[in-house]
Formats: C-alpha cells, structure tokens, sequence
C-alpha cells in the first residue's frame, strides 16, 4: 500500500508517494533500531553530540528547501514555516549538549563504606507517533532527546506529512538504523507501538487513547498529547487592542490547526463589547491566503474531511441559535480553504463548546467576573493551554494559580511553546511525562541504583 500526501492548498499536487512497509515491515524496522542501539549508545557522549549537531547544521543549509515542503505538504503560510525550520535547527542544537549532562546523583551509604549511585540509561528503542501540524518541530523535538540519551528511534509520521518526515531524516545523516522513518497509517502505528521500549505519541484523543491502553498492557513508558479546547480570558482592564491581536493570532494563525490554538474566547463583564468588535476587526484583517504569499496567516486546512467537520459544525452551531461575528464563509479558490471566524450565542451542550476542531473557529462566551470566567475556562477535559489578559498582575497571577491547564500565558497568545521548558497539559488533554525541555531526557531513560562496596565487605 502508498501513502500518497496531497498539497491542502492544490488537492491536484501529489508531494509525495511513499510505499507503507505494513505491520512486518515496520517490527523489522524496529529490530534493525534495536541493532544499532549498542553501537549509538557505546560511540559515547562526543560522538552523540556531533551527529546532533551536524544535523541541525544541516537543517539551517537546506532552511528555505524544507520551508517550501513544509508550505507545500501542510498548507503552513511561509513566514510560520521558516519559522519552524527554524526551531528544528535550535532544538537539535540545545539537544547536541545533552550527552554531557550529569545522568545521575552520587550518595553516601547509610553506614559502613562505600557508594550509592544512581544512573539514567536508555530503553532501547523509542517509537514516535507524530501529526501532521508540525512536520518537522515535533518529530525533531521527540527524537533529538531519545537519541542524545542512547536511545534509536522509530518514527511513524501523519500520512499528511510524509515528506516532511523523510527528507528530515535523510538530512539528519544519522547512522544507519539510529532514526527510521516509517511511512504508513494504522497498521504500523499498532506494530510500533507492539514492538518499541518507549512510545512518544501526538495526535487526536481517541488513537492516544488506544496507544496509552497497548502500551500499559506491555509495561512500556508512553507520553500521550491528546490536543487541548483552550481558553483566553480578557478582563475588563486589559488592553483590548493588544488582546484582540493575540486572539486573532491564535484563532487563526495557520488556520488554528495547533493544539495550543485559541478556540474559546471568555470576555469578563465590561470587556465584552469592546473586544467583540476589536478581534472581528483584528479576524477581517488575517483572511485566508495562498500559503506561499508572505503575508498569509491563515492558509488552507489540512483536506476536504476537515474542511467539512469545520463548517458542519459552523452551520450546526448557526441553526441553533448562534450568531456570526466574523467570517463564515470559504474563499473561492481550488484547496480546502475557510475564513478565521467567530461565532457568539452558541448554546449551552453545543459540541463547539466542548470539543477540539482543529480549525480558525472560535467561540465568544460571557462570563459576570473572574470567578464565572475561570469556572467556564476549567470546564472542559482538555486543558492544555490558556491565556489571560489583564493589566493586573496580582490578578492575572491569582487566575493562573486556578487554571487547570498545563500551561497558561499572560498577555501573549495561548499558542506558542518555549522548547526548552516542559510541554504538556491536564486532565484528558495529556498522558505521563512532560515533553520538550530537561523532562524529555528523563523520560527517554529509566533510573537505575547502584551499590558500590569495597570488596569483601560483609553484608
């Protein structure tokens, strides 16, 4: 079978056709990983480090090739996409120098001579299960971690980023058997997960779930991002221009599909009106556009299926009440494009207010103050990001302690991720250990204590 990946703004343009090696196929990849472990983990830290350097020298020498894939397989608008290749050279680089830190603690015994010792080591072999959203960042962000410990890696990419994933590798120059990239769709993501020491998964809630149950069943370390229905608050004294330009940015930009994307906006009392007109303003303002064009935000969604959910749930939401502030309609241009919108009165239980669509759709909500505002951002199961908007900072700090999110920004867009700290959210929206950041390197490795006697120390 071929994985065949389309261009989302030229459904005509076939980017690649990569064959899919099947469930056989890719438990042999795995097994050539698990091979060439020994000998990746044995060349020692120098080694490690070089290789992870080289392959961030050479993202930044082929920068504005792999800036076009990025724009040509998933429909990023041309300025995020440089900016993500970008973030690929720095994350490989800040990686390079984890082979040199402490992999564990020295202790004394509790009496007598001797040494405690405990040692992070790697597992083996780490099977990545990555979307397609960020076809380079995210991949590059599970691996460069697992492999600066020791570990190889097996990487299973989103069918919608097929190209992406291999030509990264291929430039990576990685030895052979370190990183694989296996094409494919639901039959080599279950071998993967059957087959691996440790499982890194991005991805929708419903397969998470399934690779949390596969991976518990075998006693093997997993993370699961599941996405996120996140929240911005605006109080009354933020400065709503600057609020509405965060908004817009978040709702739309590369047309929402990021799990970090705003997709609820709770306006506090007084706050309402004005930031109602202000981000139907700053949302006319990011229109949709040709991907390659510098000044697109908002490029095409990912293919025709999203494009459907998004505007079924549009009009659903329509004919029951709700009104359309911004947007609402599709350009008319070839490609699975959608313009930002905002929809406000959407009723109690509809699914918008409850569930992720991966899209440049949001939902205006009321709230009478901060505590109604907080309680509406904390209703949901997916928690991964929220972002407040105040002058206040006593205040903007109070409402952060209460936020059940896995991460919460003031006065910036609840898109946007640091790399160099944890990554990950709350409740439904996350599974184990923290991504990116010093906590990537502790999960790709388990801790091991040591006893160390002189010898012939009685017992």
């Amino acid at each position: 079978m071929s994985i065949d990946s389309y261009n989302p703004a030229d459904p005509s343009d076939l980017v690649v056709s990569a064959e899919a090696p099947g469930a056989a196929g890719t438990t042999a990849a795995v097994e050539r990983a698990r091979a060439a472990q020994a000998d990746w983990l044995g060349a020692g830290a120098a080694a490690r480090s070089a290789a992870l350097t080289r392959a961030a020298e050479a993202v930044e020498a082929h920068a504005e090739e792999l800036a076009d894939l990025v724009v040509r397989e998933v429909g990023k608008p041309i300025a995020e996409a440089r900016g993500e290749v970008a973030r690929t050279a720095a994350i490989w680089r800040y990686y390079a120098q984890a082979p040199y830190a402490p992999s564990g603690e020295l202790h004394e015994p509790a009496a007598g001579q001797g040494l405690l010792m405990t040692r992070r080591r790697p597992y083996g072999v780490a099977g990545l299960i990555t979307p397609w959203n960020f076809p380079l960042a995210i991949p590059t962000w599970k691996a460069a971690p697992a492999l600066a410990v020791g570990n190889t890696a097996v990487l299973k990419p989103a069918p919608e980023a097929t190209a992406c994933a291999l030509r990264l590798a291929e430039l990576a120059g990685l030895p052979e058997g370190v990183l694989t990239v296996v094409p494919g769709g639901v039959a080599e993501g279950a071998a993967l997960v059957d087959a691996v020491d440790v499982v890194s998964f991005t991805g929708s809630t419903g397969v998470g779930r399934a690779v949390i149950a596969a991976t518990a069943a075998r006693g093997v370390p997993v993370q699961a991002e599941m996405g996120g229905l996140n929240a911005a608050l605006v109080l009354p004294d933020a400065d709503i221009t600057q609020a509405a330009a965060h908004l817009a940015a978040a709702i739309a930009g590369y047309a929402g599909q990021k799990c970090t994307a705003t997709s609820r906006v709770i306006a506090v009392g007084a706050a309402y009106e004005p930031l109602r007109e202000a981000l139907a303003k700053a949302l006319a303002d990011t229109a949709a556009g040709e991907p390659g064009e510098p000044s697109t935000v908002c490029g095409p969604v990912i293919n025709e299926a999203a494009l459907l959910r998004l505007t079924g749930a549009l009009d659903s939401a329509v004919r029951a009440g709700a009104t359309v502030v911004a947007g609402g309609s599709r350009p008319q241009r070839r490609g699975w494009f959608v313009e930002p919108t905002l929809l406000e009165d959407v009723p109690g239980g509809h699914p918008l207010l409850s569930e992720e669509f991966f899209g440049p759709l949001a939902v205006l909500v009321r709230a009478a103050d901060l505590e109604e505002a907080i309680a509406l951002a904390n209703g949901t199961r997916h928690s991964l990001a929220t972002s407040v908007h105040s002058r206040d900072l006593d205040t903007a700090l109070a409402a952060a302690d209460r936020l059940d999110a896995g991460m919460i920004r003031v006065n910036a867009p609840s898109s946007g991720v640091d790399f160099h700290l944890p990554f990950s959210g709350a409740k439904a929206a996350s599974y184990g250990s923290r991504e990116q950041g010093r906590a990537a390197l502790d999960f790709y490795t388990s801790s091991r204590t040591v006893t160390l006697l002189p010898a012939g120390t009685p017992r």
